[in-house]
């Protein structure tokens, strides 16, 4: 499958800045894998289309306020810092991207707040990437309290607005328990509470499995043969528990719902060979797109993505290449909210 199938004109207004005024109030667009046939609902219908022990997997990341802004020494430089992961807590090593990056090099000291928060150029990993160490005495928790007070809600890019006090909450699932994503697993910002009551008492059971998003996520595709582009590691984990409640699911011919690429992607880097979900702890790098064979969930539920976006392709593997391009197309002539903030597509 090559990059070039995946392009197709988005028009700048559709990428959504604002989140829908109510979560579970955004459109969704009904994909019938089985008929092709295009629905267009509101999201809190999802509980129409599922059933008793039906399952949905959500991916309860949280997102930590990753976009630091700083200052060089002497020059007094304003520096953009996002903070990409921790690789070392004891010595406060941090990857991170810098702009502009090419005023950032090895051994310059960054000052964050009044000078609450230093920290020094250590390396150089990528043309954006740095490591950073932090220079400071206090315990790790107090370290994470500065982090979180000088730290923005790391809305992406595209949004060209300044980060709103509605942001901190909205960027953000309402199950969120797990801190370490950069950036939200969009597809659970649709569920309110009052939506998972519902479907707690219709009987849908839940399963939480852990991604921490990182920005490889979004990296572009840079090769037109997608089988030599490379994704970057993510954290992930799936428990015992959590599995066993998606195995028994399966066992009984229950529907399983995977909420989200990084859902979907937490479970297909841990099957067995039998086709179940085992417990598993550690790094995924895997990149899912036409044609692959799905071993665990049967619905799954994911936002509109941008063009040549590895989100898209593996919307694609899952719904089938022609009818997701389709579905794409008709999103567009029907005004859908594209990205983060955008509308949901359900595919079954």
């Amino acid at each position: 499958m090559k990059l070039s199938k995946f392009k197709f004109d988005l028009p700048e207004e559709l990428l959504a800045e604002h989140p829908a005024e109510n979560r579970d109030e955004s459109r969704m667009m009904v994909v019938h894998r089985d008929t092709g046939e295009i629905e267009h609902r509101m999201f809190k219908d999802v509980l129409e289309y599922f059933d008793e022990s039906d399952v949905f997997i959500m991916n309860d990341t949280k997102v930590f306020p990753a976009r630091l802004y700083g200052n060089k020494e002497k020059t007094g430089a304003k520096i953009e810092v996002f903070l990409l992961r921790e690789l070392n807590r004891e010595s406060l090593l941090w990857d991170v991207l810098v702009d502009p990056a090419r005023k950032i090099r090895i051994g310059n000291k960054l000052y964050f707040g009044d000078d609450d928060l230093v920290a020094e150029v250590i390396d150089n990993t990528t043309s954006r990437g740095r490591t950073l160490r932090f220079l400071f005495d206090g315990s790790h928790e107090e370290f994470k309290a500065i982090v979180e007070r000088l730290g923005e809600t790391p809305l992406p890019k595209y949004i060209q607005r300044a980060v709103e006090p509605e942001d901190e909450e909205r960027y953000q699932t309402v199950y969120a328990k797990n801190e370490g994503s950069v950036a939200a697993p969009t597809a659970g910002l649709h569920f309110s509470k009052n939506l998972l009551k519902r479907m707690e008492i219709k009987g849908i059971d839940f399963a939480y499995v852990t991604l921490h998003v990182g920005l490889g996520t979004f990296r572009s595709v840079e090769v037109e043969d997608l089988t030599k582009h490379k994704m970057d590691s993510e954290q992930a984990e799936v428990d015992e528990a959590n599995a066993e409640i998606v195995n028994s699911a399966k066992k009984n011919k229950k529907k399983i719902v995977a909420v989200g690429t990084t859902s979907m992607r937490t479970i297909e880097t841990s099957v067995s060979t039998d086709g179940f979900l085992k417990a598993h702890k550690g790094w995924t790098n895997k990149f899912i797109f036409p044609p692959y064979d799905f071993s665990i969930a049967d619905a799954m539920i994911t936002n509109f993505h941008t063009p040549e976006s590895t989100l898209l392709m593996m919307t694609a593997a899952f719904g089938g290449y022609d009818l997701i391009m389709k579905a794409y197309k008709e999103a567009i002539k029907e005004k859908y909210r594209f990205y983060s903030y955008g509308d949901a597509m359900l595919i079954i």
